[in-house]
């Protein structure tokens, strides 16, 4: 066994500071039911714990450390520093984040903090140091939860001196930093550093917050906020290591999120931990898409710190989950590399904006409802399943790039088309080999690819040094590399490497791009394919021109139909596949089959079917997970028959059906 903890942390968010005690009690019995093993707390508590500059408060939360010791639960302590208390926004005005229309807020909210202030660095370290010296040494305290869903910007004049700091290091001259941001476009060079404004409504940036006049520096920008948000996570951290240097110490990040560089992140984590919302509509290949995500921060198994049992509160249409949705859920949380579920959260807030969030025990209060009967059922069957699958890896022979830099870079381009959005586009990718059960890595630009003998990168619209690099030496040695339109256009400062697209991949592509044409939502061509197949395609179509590669689909309309649209070119050992258009699935799929087939990829079921399979091993078992999300019923895969369901105790039997929502945990033996 590996990992982080010594049983799968099943509870969530608690909030006994909300009620009388008296229901204290009554909770503890309720989990006790349900199996919950695990509490999150102390999230939002800062106004209670420090009511005034000089005066602390910790006799309830002792109470409530106590109580969840005695009842042996794995205590998540969070050190309360994601909302401000009202006494330091009255005595400290600038603690407030200043917003991209450049207003100063007022007390509110949460997440409110100027991440560049002093003040609230001093007093957040302050709070955390008296509560490391008062719960570090116990040993129900599991897991340190710095913060909450860390995010957002601030546009102050804190904030701007702290831009420029980290533009000078950065750039070391003013000179570098004209060049870099190209700033002599516009008339925008500046001669001082005290010059450089914040790409905010106020400056650089377009009003809608979206564009920028100069995406270089916009991008810069985001890398000091999430740098700057970083430098005060490990000032937590920090303080903790000092009462207790073998904590194990996070905070819940948030998927796919665009504010934060997550990579750079995960690497001053003991474990990433993540809050899993979506939608009635998220695509289960967008879930399993942000679990392997989450796993490839660390290349390690993670936390899922919140789902909800039932629904949210927030979204535009907050449906209930049907039932068995949170057990499979759940389940394929696991299958992805979790070793937690968590919920947000335990009993249901009386008021407050999150007050119709679902929670374990609802507003009636009683465990006799159809929502707690479901996580009963789920908490007995962790159980019993022990510590299985803790720490257990998920192999892959894929990995599929995903860059915060590039996402932040592509985003901000002005053109060729608004709808071209980079999580989508690695989306797409990704949708496929889910489909096909091939497991996948969602991995940095600087990962090792020898583990890899596919490397998907979508729109890789900045190559950044070392990139190139890498990837030549990748397919050199007999990798297979897919890129697409949009990718080796400009450099790290969103310069565009002149020469022609696709820049540095140019010579591994074996082709250039000419011209990217952009197609309006109304508009399509078609990709017709050396064997009669075709494809629509939208949104962009680059006009190509072959060198090396070879063809492989052409555009069928438009003047510039009969020209390549799908390429592939030998490169040493390996291969280099373009896609130049945003084809449909069917397309997608034509070109991926060729690469699969191409680089002996495997996936974990020969079976073709329509079930959910994901494999976590060990050096002496593999641990197959089976879900059906589909409404129709899925047979089971034929090569897990005889095998022992470890949910059940049962023999899997060939042709067994499974109804939606069902799972199976088939365990099979080196």
């Amino acid at each position: 066994m590996s990992g982080k903890f010594k049983r799968i942390l099943y509870g969530g968010d608690y909030n006994p500071n909300q009620w009388g005690k008296e229901v204290w009690k009554e909770d503890m019995q309720i989990f006790r039911d349900a199996r919950i093993n695990s509490a999150t707390i102390n999230v939002f508590s800062w106004a209670k714990l420090q009511p005034s500059e000089d005066e602390y408060y910790f006799d309830e939360l002792d109470e409530v450390v106590e109580m969840l010791s005695n009842e042996n639960y794995d205590i998540v302590l969070a050190t309360s520093t994601a909302a401000l208390p009202a006494w330091m926004f009255k005595k400290y005005p600038e603690v407030a984040r200043t917003d991209y229309q450049g207003r100063r807020h007022k007390f509110g909210q949460r997440h409110n903090a100027c991440p560049n202030s002093v003040v609230y660095q001093k007093y957040a370290s302050a709070l955390v140091e008296k509560l490391a010296q008062r719960y570090a040494k116990n040993p129900h305290v599991t897991c340190w939860h710095i913060n909450n869903e860390y995010g957002g910007e601030c546009y102050c004049e804190n904030c701007e001196k702290a831009f420029r700091v980290w533009l000078k290091k950065k750039y070391g001259t003013i000179e570098a930093l004209n060049k870099a941001g190209n700033l002599e476009f516009w008339g925008h060079t500046v001669y001082e550093w005290d010059e450089i404004v914040l790409p905010n409504a106020l400056g650089d940036g377009m009003e809608d917050g979206v564009n920028t006049a100069f995406a270089g520096l916009s991008v810069d920008y985001r890398r000091f906020n999430s740098d700057g948000l970083l430098t005060n996570f490990k000032m937590e951290r920090d303080v903790i290591r000092r009462y207790n240097p073998d904590a194990v110490i996070t905070t819940n990040l948030m998927g796919t999120y665009k504010g934060l560089d997550y990579f750079k992140w995960a690497k001053e984590m003991d474990i990433v931990s993540w809050d899993n919302y979506p939608s009635f509509d998220t695509p289960w290949s967008y879930i399993a898409m942000c679990h392997d995500l989450m796993r490839g921060l660390k290349g390690e198994s993670f936390m899922l710190m919140e789902q909800t049992p039932s629904q949210q509160n927030w979204q535009a249409y907050n449906s209930l989950k049907r039932p068995g949705q949170m057990r499979a859920q759940s389940y394929q949380t696991i299958a992805h590399g979790a070793d937690t579920i968590q919920f947000f959260q335990l009993r249901r807030s009386v008021g407050g904006c999150e007050k119709f969030h679902g929670a374990v025990i609802a507003h009636a209060g009683t465990e006799n409802t159809r929502v707690f009967r479901e996580v009963k059922q789920l908490g007995e069957e962790l159980e019993r399943l022990g510590t299985s699958t803790l720490g257990f890896v998920n192999e892959s022979e894929v990995g599929v790039i995903f860059d915060w830099e590039n996402y932040w870079a592509l985003e901000y381009t002005s053109g060729p088309t608004v709808d071209l959005t980079y999580v989508d586009q690695i989306h797409r990718y990704y949708k496929y080999f889910y489909e096909k059960n091939i497991a996948v890595d969602m991995i940095p630009f600087d990962a090792d690819f020898s583990r890899y003998k596919v490397i998907v990168a979508p729109v890789l619209y900045m190559v950044k040094e070392g990139m190139q690099e890498a990837l030549e030496a990748f397919v050199k040695k007999g990798g297979v590399l897919i890129t697409t339109y949009m990718s080796g256009i400009v450099g790290e400062s969103d310069n565009v490497y002149l020469g022609g697209y696709p820049g540095p991949l140019r010579d591994m592509a074996g082709i250039w791009a000419e011209e990217i044409d952009a197609l309006a939502p109304e508009q399509s061509n078609e990709v017709v394919f050396a064997d009669g197949s075709r494809s629509r395609c939208r949104m962009v179509c680059d006009l190509m021109h072959l060198e090396q590669a070879e063809e492989i689909a052409s555009y069928g309309t438009d003047f510039y139909a009969g020209t390549p649209a799908v390429t592939r070119n030998r490169y040493g050992s390996g291969t280099t596949y373009y896609i130049g258009t945003c084809m449909e699935e069917d397309g997608i799929a034509h070109v991926l089959d060729l690469a699969v087939a191409d680089a002996g990829v495997t996936p974990v079921i020969a079976d073709d079917i329509g079930l959910e399979v994901t494999c976590r091993k060990t050096e002496d078992s593999s641990y197959y997970f089976l879900m059906n999300f589909r409404d129709q019923a899925q047979e089971v895969p034929a090569e897990l028959a005889g095998h022992t369901d470890m949910l059940t105790g049962e023999t899997v039997k060939a042709g067994e059906q499974m109804a939606k929502f069902d799972v199976k945990i088939v365990k099979v033996n080196a």
